[in-house]
């Protein structure tokens, strides 16, 4: 286990990610929102929680069939694009005060998503460049 991981700005941004959705997810299962609204939020939930799983327990280090950082910013920038979509419906349409609110929830975990695939790239340009100046054995 990686003790260090949930204090890292990597594991509390995938920490808040996963509240936040859970939030939103329920959110739009006390309104009665439409099924998409529910079944994207609680998508979302799970897959941040095995991302962060997948960190937290560092089964990426022992899993090097692929490319791990590079699969999670695939899913944040998919989910951000889905997210704003549902967002704006929720938010447009608001049959009642809880789309309303998993909708701006929503929103918050769009923007989540973007920072989280920012820090990402920094990692991955930074992990690239240690790797080239690192002397040869």
């Amino acid at each position: 286990v990686d003790r260090a991981f949930p204090r890292s700005a990597q594991g509390s941004l995938k920490i808040a990610r996963t509240l936040v959705a859970l939030a939103a997810l329920i959110c739009f299962l006390a309104s009665d929102a439409h099924g998409s609204y529910t079944a994207l939020a609680g998508m979302e939930t799970v897959i941040t929680v095995l991302f962060l799983l997948l960190y937290l327990l560092r089964l990426d280090m022992r899993m090097r069939c692929l490319f791990w950082p590079l699969a999670d910013i695939f899913n944040s920038v998919i989910a951000a694009l889905f997210l704003l979509v549902v967002g704006l419906f929720a938010i447009i349409i608001k049959t009642n005060k809880g789309t309303l609110a998993g909708g701006v929830l929503v929103l918050i975990l769009l923007v989540l998503c973007l920072v989280d695939v920012v820090l990402l790239c920094k990692k991955i340009r930074l992990d690239k460049a240690r790797g080239r100046s690192a002397p040869a054995k």
